[in-house]
Order: structure tokens, then sequence, then C-alpha cells
């Protein structure tokens, strides 16, 4: 059971439902909405698992807006929800102005970084995932030329599709890597209207594999690719099951976990900085009995053997976030 907050009045304060103990986790979602099938839905899916593996229940809340941010962790904060975990970069601003305020109290950012006691900040090697469903794609494609389209402009995402580009290179130098991007604002990931635009242009420039890294616009990608005959590629939340047959595999990023173990560690989660990649279970690729035929032994073979290169250290891929370039995609 869920303890689910709600705006009230025209000073849109937060309120919480009666009853809640100060103990309680909190989990707060980015724009978008839990049920974005994607980025904020797996954070909800981590902290439903947890609520039914230990019958204990949480608070949560879906922004509308930017504006909200600082006001739904202080409120959460006054009532004395324990650990406070926020999905999404865009928390980390006013989480650094009010996690000093409650030192006795454990916060959780996800992918981005607060340098505070009382804060974890959780984030992923996206790019490792990005790579080996940049394989798959290169494998997949009858023609060479795969595509990529992102939510906001951000170095994150930049380096989603960096990663996928080099693993897609990886498997054929020769391959073509068209790259968009939805937007510049935060719009940009509740666009499923320009995700199926952006779609209909790669796929007239020959793309016949699409990775889609735009949290709520990538519905529109994935809906248009089945549409015409392509392959999609989904991205954090296992998108397989939304068109069967059509979406060749999903780069899964564990945030049900990220935020799953904060929950299970309540008020013994522990501060710092905790990566999550190929090595420790944080990224990967969905393999299931949605795309199960779409899946060669062969490609299989491949890129498991690429995940423990990974994963050992053996083979680098190239992190957009080191230095905001990319060697094998303009931007």
């Amino acid at each position: 059971m869920t303890l689910v907050t709600k705006f009230l009045g025209a000073s849109a304060a937060l309120a919480l439902s009666a009853g809640a103990a100060l103990a309680d986790p909190a989990i707060i979602f980015d724009l978008g909405g839990k049920f974005d099938k994607s980025f904020n839905e797996a954070a909800f899916g981590g902290a439903t698992r947890w609520a039914e593996e230990t019958g204990g229940s949480f608070a949560e809340f879906e922004i509308t807006s930017d504006a909200q941010r600082e006001q739904a962790i202080r409120r959460f904060a006054e009532d004395g929800n324990n650990p406070i975990v926020m999905a999404g970069f865009s928390w980390a601003t006013p989480l650094a102005a009010v996690a000093p305020e409650y030192p006795d109290l454990k916060f959780s950012i996800i992918d981005m970084v607060v340098d505070a006691p009382n804060v974890q900040s959780v984030v992923f090697n996206e790019h490792e995932g990005s790579y080996l469903v940049g394989m798959l794609a290169a494998m997949a494609s009858e023609d060479g030329t795969v595509g990529f389209i992102g939510g906001m402009d951000i170095p994150l995402i930049r380096k989603f599709a960096c990663g996928y580009a080099q693993g897609a290179l990886a498997v054929n130098p020769d391959a073509t890597v068209i790259a968009n991007m939805t937007g510049t604002t935060p719009a940009a990931w509740n666009d499923p209207v320009k995700g199926s635009e952006l779609t209909l242009a790669q796929i007239s420039q020959g793309a016949d594999v699409i990775y889609a890294a735009a949290g709520g616009t990538g519905v529109g990608v994935l809906q248009t690719a089945a549409d015409q005959g392509v392959y999609s590629i989904g991205v954090d939340s296992n998108q397989n099951y939304m068109h069967p047959g059509s979406v060749l595999t999903s780069m899964m990023k564990r945030v049900d976990n990220a935020v799953y173990d904060a929950f299970k560690a309540g008020a013994d989660l522990e501060a710092g900085f905790n990566v999550m990649g190929l090595s420790n279970g944080g990224v990967g690729y969905a393999l299931d009995e949605n795309n199960a035929d779409l899946i060669t032994d062969e490609m299989k073979a491949a890129v498991d053997a690429a995940s423990a290169q990974i994963a050992s250290g053996e083979l680098v891929v190239h992190d957009y976030m080191s230095d905001e370039t990319c060697p094998v995609l303009d931007f």
C-alpha cells in the first residue's frame, strides 16, 4: 500500500494522507509521471517491490512543474519521511538546498551527484548498457543504418547515444548512426508526437533499428517503429512487451534496484557516491518471451562476451560525461 500525496488549494501546499508513519520512506518522481513506462515507472517498480516484500508503506508524489521541487522535498522532510528518494538529475539544486537543514534524515538522488553527508548519489554507467544494445542494433540492421532518439539534449542523454554508437560501430565499422534529440527543455521527456516525427524522419534516412532514450517521448518512437515495420529499442524499464516482435530489446537501467535498496536501508542508508554498471547489475539488456525470436544465439553470445569484458575492465566504453566528447558521433 502506498501513501499518496497531493497538492491542495491555490497555494499548492503538499499534504500527506493521515496516519503516515514518520519512518516511512518517500519517493518523488520527475516530470512525466510515475507511469511513463520508462524511468519513473522503473523507480515506482522498485518502491512497490519493497512495499510488497516488507508489508511497509511509502509516501510518493508526482510533480507537474519544476517550481514544486524544493517544496516537495521540504514537506516530506518536515513530516519525517526517511529516506527520501528523488528520481532524476533535476532534483540536484533543490536537494542541495534542503538536505543540510535536515541532518538527521537521509536522501537519495538518482542520476546526479549532491555532495552532502546525508545524501546518497546514485549514477549509472548508461554508456555500457547502450554499447550492448548498439551491438544488437547493428547485428539486426539489414542496411547498416541505425538511429538514436534522445529526450532533452543534455550530457546524460548524449552519454547514452555515444555508447550506442560505439557498440554499433564495433560490430559494423561501416554502420551509419543517426542521432536526434527531441528538445532542449523538460517538455522533451513527454512528447510522443515529436518522437513519432523524428522516427519517421530517421526511417526516411534508412534507419531500420531505432533506440529511444527519451522518457515518455519514447512511447511515440516505439509505436511508430512498430507501425512502420522497423525495430525499436526501449530504455530504462523493460519495454519489450509494448510491441512484441518489434522491440528488439530494451536497455535496462536498474533504477528499480536503486530505489529498492534505498528503501530497504531505511534510516541506515549509506551516504556517498554509488555507481551502478555492468559489473554490479546496474545496467544490461532485456531478453524475454517478447523478443526471444529476434535475438539469435550468435547475437546473444557476442553481446554477453562484450558484457563480460566491460564488467572486467578489459573493454572500456568511452563515457561522454568524462569530457563531453564522443569519438564516434557528432552532435
